[in-house]
């Protein structure tokens, strides 16, 4: 069962020098304790770890349903920290940093040289920014799997495509979530597609325009407890999962979902400064540049921007940061990237 919140749970924030109308997202206190870590699920309930993460989830609900200018680079900020741990869970160094350098520092077109580290950001981005309807459909699952670097068939992608389209119909949001982790592993993937499945599911399920990477940051998904053979028809999927599993999964999903709310609120408050100052700004094509920084996790110095040229970009991203609007993500002194 999802719940949803009621209006109550937002409150107004004006900054110094913006007038917000927009509300910032808080998570009540019960909510919060209520949310269980790894150590804390010994004796309870999947019923209750269950109503937990539909209370988590009904709240992040009503954020995503707010479709704000700035929820581009939310979801692109949660695909980033999703692919940092999955790289890690990989066996590799990437870290997030080095994982936008792959991505936004290689030439237009050129993805196969972002290396296997930023296909997997490439592959939580997709996640991110592809309209839900279209994340199950065999094209698009071929390419994920892919750049999880996997070379599927297409009788192993279309075996998989139906499996999904079977779970979907199945059930309610726990069979969805611990049967799209269960199908991932019988199909031979690891937990990082079981993840990028189990989310997609949900905004299917939710019709979100745009699913929200959640799972994949977590990175203790209950692979302890491995999915066993039931009985026939126990479930659409043919699997029944653990108890146990399904209370790491549902914990798992509510700490992500809160997580997601929190990095909402501070990208609002970081997003309204940008509005405020925006029509201070007077060079050209600077509501262009605006629209990226809200729409993504990051933009490069060099971004090839119609009607300004590349000094002109490096200008306006000193008057920005000057402004306390953008941050300075990478560091450096060359090579620069820029965002919320």
């Amino acid at each position: 069962m999802i719940l949803r919140p009621k209006p109550s749970l937002h409150h107004q924030v004006t900054l110094a020098g913006a007038a917000s109308t927009a509300p910032i997202a808080i998570v009540p206190t019960w909510l919060r304790r209520a949310a269980p870590d790894a150590q804390s699920l010994a004796g309870k309930d999947v019923e209750d770890v269950a109503l937990t993460a539909g209370a988590a989830i009904g709240a992040l609900d009503a954020v995503v349903r707010q479709q704000e200018r700035w929820a581009g680079a939310w979801r692109q900020r949660l695909a980033l920290s999703a692919a940092a741990v999955t790289a890690k869970q990989a066996g590799r160094v990437e870290d997030e940093n080095a994982l936008r350098d792959a991505v936004l520092l290689t030439r237009p077109g050129d993805f196969l040289s972002v290396g296997p580290a930023g296909l997997l950001l490439l592959a939580w981005r997709r996640l991110a920014a592809r309209p839900a309807e279209e994340l199950l459909t065999k094209r698009n699952l071929a390419a994920v799997l892919e750049e999880f670097g996997y070379a599927p068939d297409d009788e192993g992608v279309s075996a998989l495509t139906d499996d999904l389209r079977q779970l979907a119909a199945s059930g309610g949001t726990v069979v969805m979530m611990t049967g799209a982790m269960a199908i991932a592993e019988r199909h031979g993937f690891g937990r990082a597609i079981g993840a990028w499945l189990a989310d997609a599911l949900l905004a299917q399920r939710l019709g979100w325009a745009q699913a929200v990477p959640l799972l994949g940051a977590e990175a203790a998904l209950g692979a302890s407890a491995r999915p066993r053979r039931s009985a026939a028809g126990a479930l659409a999927t043919g699997i029944e999962t653990d108890p146990e599993r399904a209370k790491s999964l549902l914990a798992a999903q509510a700490r992500a979902a809160l997580r997601a709310i929190d990095l909402f609120a501070e990208l609002e408050r970081r997003a309204d400064r940008l509005l405020a100052v925006a029509p201070k700004l007077r060079a050209k094509a600077a509501d262009t540049v605006v629209d990226k920084l809200l729409s993504d996790d990051a933009i490069v110095a060099s971004e090839k921007i119609a009607g300004m040229s590349d000094r002109g970009l490096r200008r306006l991203f000193d008057r920005l940061v000057e402004l306390g609007a953008v941050r300075e993500l990478s560091g450096r002194s060359t090579f620069r990237i820029y965002g919320l």
